[in-house]
């Protein structure tokens, strides 16, 4: 009797931690190398790669796309065998024209091509809608970063496929719409159903929100930037405001490190690193990777880890633990045009800064005793936090400290 190898999920030792099938590189019959990547889970808003465990022809697939995945659970079995076994198995296959295979669940995978195979540099949500249509790669020109297929990409294919006018054989007109509103469905991802999970949890089943709104005048900041990108930029580093934020923040952290925290029933554990998580919007959903003891960084060290981060985060190839292990988010929704937000808390943490736009405004001053208006580049920023860990003069301490630190640069 043939053995079979059970393809086991990872362990994880991040609590919390939930993984959903992303995709498989294999269907059923076919021959897989010991150690070749065999399928993908989305691990914490990462995609990681699972290695088949032994050589052999994948004989069973338990879990398919979407389907939420448990620390190990078995996904599938491989029957060990030679591959010289299966060779002309999987010749006469071929011979018999089988170009367009029919999975258990209905779904057609889209011819491959020589184009359509980069699945590399297509992202996971792309590559979902094209199987989920049957569209092919080669069908579609892509105008992301090297002519790169984006989700907008599908969706202007699709809305132009589904509006093309339809004529009959006899070249009669088709029959007139229905008075149905118009309407298209793009598939969620398992990023934006885990997020949505997330977000309904957080704000509705464990933590009370409240939020607290300063506002910041950038004068400072803003100079100092400009006399110092150039430098950055000799090295290859984007100087960016974002930067001064996560440097500020990390100095008020330290300042009132109850912020740095996380609920527990039995008490408010504090950490001494500042792990501090930057929220980024990629084409998946939101990605939140995280700048590790960012209170040891200065401005440059900052800088050039935010632009590694953000980068490859967008091009989902974070890896696992740099989104793992966060005390504390900042979230930019500012570079989108809002002006006030309130963010919700980033769980299991106590708290998440929010950075409005950068506008110029009038305010007033003092001056030798007297006022005066001027106009200044001002930034509303929010602290939200869970009112179980924290109380609004703590918010209001944190905010105070981060403020001052801002519209007193450089650091001393």
């Amino acid at each position: 009797m043939a053995e079979l190898i059970d393809i086991i999920a990872p362990e994880s030792d991040q609590e919390g931690t939930e993984s959903f099938m992303e995709r498989w590189f294999k269907q059923p019959g076919e021959y897989v190398e010991q150690y070749e990547p065999l399928l993908e889970l989305n691990t914490d808003k990462v995609t990681i790669e699972v290695p088949a465990p032994a050589g052999g022809v994948l004989k069973e697939i338990l879990k398919r796309p979407n389907e939420p995945v448990a620390p190990g659970e078995v996904l599938g079995r491989i029957e060990i065998a030679e591959k010289a076994q299966v060779k002309t198995v999987v010749a006469a296959g071929a011979k018999a024209g089988a170009g367009v295979e029919e999975k258990e669940t209905g779904e057609i995978d889209a011819p491959a091509t020589a184009a359509g195979e980069a699945a590399q540099d297509l992202s996971p949500a792309v590559r979902r809608m094209l199987r989920q249509h049957g569209i092919a790669p080669a069908q579609i020109r892509g105008t992301g970063r090297g002519g790169r297929i984006t989700l907008e990409d599908v969706e202007t294919y699709l809305a132009g496929r589904q509006t093309a006018p339809l004529r009959q054989a006899q070249g009669k007109p088709a029959p007139a719409p229905t008075p149905d509103t118009p309407s298209r469905k793009i598939p969620h991802t398992p990023i934006r159903l885990r997020t949505a999970r997330h977000m309904v949890e957080s704000m509705l089943q464990t933590a009370p929100h409240v939020t607290a709104v300063f506002d910041a005048d950038l004068s400072a900041v803003i100079a100092h930037r400009e006399a110092n990108q150039a430098a950055f930029a000799e090295k290859g580093i984007k100087l960016t405001y974002t930067a001064y934020f996560v440097i500020a923040a990390a100095k008020a952290l330290q300042a009132l490190p109850e912020v740095n925290s996380r609920w527990r029933e039995d008490a408010l554990e504090i950490f001494q690193d500042c792990n501090i998580g930057i929220a980024a919007a990629t084409e998946s959903g939101l990605v939140v990777p995280v700048i590790h003891r960012a209170q040891t960084l200065d401005l440059f060290g900052v800088a050039g880890r935010l632009q590694d981060l953000t980068d490859r985060a967008r091009e989902g190839k974070l890896a696992q633990p740099e989104v793992q292990n966060g005390t504390f988010t900042i979230t930019n929704h500012g570079m989108t045009g809002s002006l006030i937000a309130t963010p919700i808390i980033h769980q299991p943490q106590s708290a998440i800064l929010g950075i409005g736009k950068l506008e110029k405004r009038v305010v007033a001053v003092e001056k030798k005793g007297k006022d005066v208006v001027e106009i200044k580049p001002m930034v509303y920023v929010t602290l939200t936090i869970d009112h179980r860990a924290l109380d609004g003069f703590q918010a209001n301490r944190f905010l105070t400290e981060f403020v001052q630190t801002l519209e007193n640069w450089p650091l001393h």
